[in-house]
């Protein structure tokens, strides 16, 4: 983003927000830009060339490869081995000057240096021999230099134009905010306060990567589970802190286009499970990053319109598997309808929250939080091991305590073990890494048996009450409603008599070590 030639090494750190062109006037009259500016704002239109082999090497590789033509210069960039959270791009990035619209790959790997894998790469034979351009962008830049209320200095671009590939083309409306000093937190801060006046929305993928979307059919993206984790043993609880909250939002935003534009149940499904790892990271750290009430309150609202989605699309699934097993009564088609029509409604509502305002003041919300430093420093004094110890012992203990009021079984007992079980195996999924793999493992299927056995339970008892739904909405299906109520509540009793069972299984594990 800088008009200067880095010849070293930088970590590239940006937040990047979507603006709809016709508020890009608003963007430049905005009172913020003249508190904060420092100098006048300068105009540059741009040209850059993405190259690639055709089998996509940079890309498989999670780079992009750049040459850039400004005003009378062309200026490479290698920008790689990214991380995105909350619209909060970091990337390793390398720039250099070059003779031409042509990457010079030789002087890219003496820049990248001998520590860098990219050295490597960048020296294989037949690379540069393979390169060609694949997609191109042109687009006019406006750039602010801003000097923030807590000293941080930013440079704010508006970026419109196009990405252009053969005869199709996209169009470029964006904002980036570039930290060049200071803390993170302050993007956030400036973005949200941008937001008040503007619709601005948060952008998980850069340039380079809706270039490459242009190169094959659109297909909504396949539902994502939550990325591997890895934590460092010497973190800080922290460090820690953050790399999980992070995790949990990639999960989150992993699957934002595949419940908005996809079918698939499984989209919304890991959404889900992204914003309840979310909720269970900040109830897991509350005592030393307490998490604000209304950011907890926007949560538990983003929750409530997912699990809405999910219920009605588990229960019209329920159904189905019901009607292919068991004698169905009258009007179930009918039934099956009405669940169907209610469950692509609460859909459509999802995507609707998703692309609001209100959601992407939400990411911008969590990750200022996320980026702002606890004021008396516990979280960074405090050894991540030791954190984790304390917390799956704790939650271990509340567990057992549960599990021993199961005899007899009630559904509230069953309840209370599914909560104590969901926070637990979330916990021990979060500090995997600093534990020994094996007793880990035998640790987390247990839990994973006795959490599916409960969550049974649990989609029944929604079942029960969604069909209550039905009934009220159609009382010419309250009949066959009643019907499949009573059949699921007769399954459920049965199962419930055999939880003492499984939470004694999980009672024979024993507790995982640390590494």
């Amino acid at each position: 983003m800088h008009e200067s030639i880095f010849r070293q090494l930088r970590m590239e750190t940006e937040l990047k927000l979507l603006l709809d062109p016709a508020d890009a006037v608003l963007l430049r009259r905005h009172p913020l830009l003249r508190r904060h500016a420092l100098a006048r704002a300068r105009t540059q239109q741009l040209t850059s060339i993405y190259f690639d082999t055709p089998d996509g090497y940079f890309r498989r590789h999670n780079a992009g490869l750049r040459v850039r033509r400004v005003q009378r210069q062309w200026i490479q960039t290698l920008k790689a081995d990214g991380q995105v959270a909350a619209g909060l791009h970091q990337r390793e990035e390398w720039e250099s000057r070059v003779a031409g619209a042509f990457p010079d790959l030789a002087a890219l790997a003496d820049l990248v240096g001998d520590r860098s894998k990219w050295r490597r790469r960048l020296r294989r034979a037949d690379l540069s021999a393979q390169l060609v351009p694949i997609f191109t962008t042109r687009f006019r830049r406006t750039l602010w230099q801003l000097r923030l209320g807590h000293g941080e200095e930013v440079e704010l671009a508006l970026d419109q134009g196009k990405i252009i590939h053969a005869a199709t083309s996209v169009p470029i409306s964006e904002v980036e905010l570039e930290l060049t000093s200071g803390a993170p937190a302050g993007l956030f801060a400036l973005a949200l306060e941008l937001q008040q006046a503007l619709p601005l929305r948060v952008c998980n993928i850069s340039k380079a990567e809706r270039g490459y979307a242009l190169l094959a059919p659109p297909v909504p993206p396949p539902p994502l589970p939550a990325p591997p984790l890895m934590l460092a043993p010497v973190s800080s609880a922290g460090q820690g802190l953050q790399t999980i909250i992070g995790n949990c939002l990639a999960q989150i935003q992993g699957n934002e286009d595949g419940v908005v534009h996809g079918s698939d149940p499984e989209s919304v499904h890991q959404m889900r499970i992204g914003l309840r790892r979310l909720r269970s990271a900040i109830k897991l750290f509350a005592r030393l990053a307490p998490c604000p009430a209304a950011l907890q309150a926007e949560l538990k609202w983003l929750s409530g319109v997912l699990g809405a989605a999910r219920d009605w699309e588990v229960f019209f699934a329920t159904l189905a598997t019901l009607a292919d097993a068991n004698p169905v009564p009258a009007r179930w088609d009918a039934l099956q309808q009405a669940a169907l029509a209610l469950a692509r409604q609460h859909r459509h509502r999802a995507g609707l929250a998703l692309g609001s305002v209100r959601y992407a003041a939400f990411l911008l919300a969590i990750g200022g939080w996320l980026h702002s430093a606890p004021p008396d420093g516990r979280m960074q004094r405090l050894p991540l091991a030791d954190f984790a110890a304390d917390t799956l012992r704790q939650s271990h203990q509340k567990l057992k305590k549960c599990i021993k009021r199961l005899p007899g079984g009630t559904p509230e007992a069953c309840h209370r073990v599914r909560i104590a079980a969901k926070t637990l195996r979330y916990a021990s999924e979060f500090f995997q890494s600093l534990y020994r793999p094996g007793p880990m493992r035998a640790y987390l299927q247990a839990l994973s048996a006795l959490q599916e056995r409960l969550g049974r339970l649990n989609d029944a008892a929604v079942a029960g009450h969604l069909l209550g739904q039905i009934a009220h909405r159609h009382p010419e299906l309250a009949y066959s409603a009643g019907l499949v109520q009573g059949y699921l509540a007769a399954r459920s009793e049965r199962q419930i008599r055999t939880m003492d069972r499984y939470g004694r299984r999980y009672m024979a594990i024993k507790a995982p070590v640390l590494q």
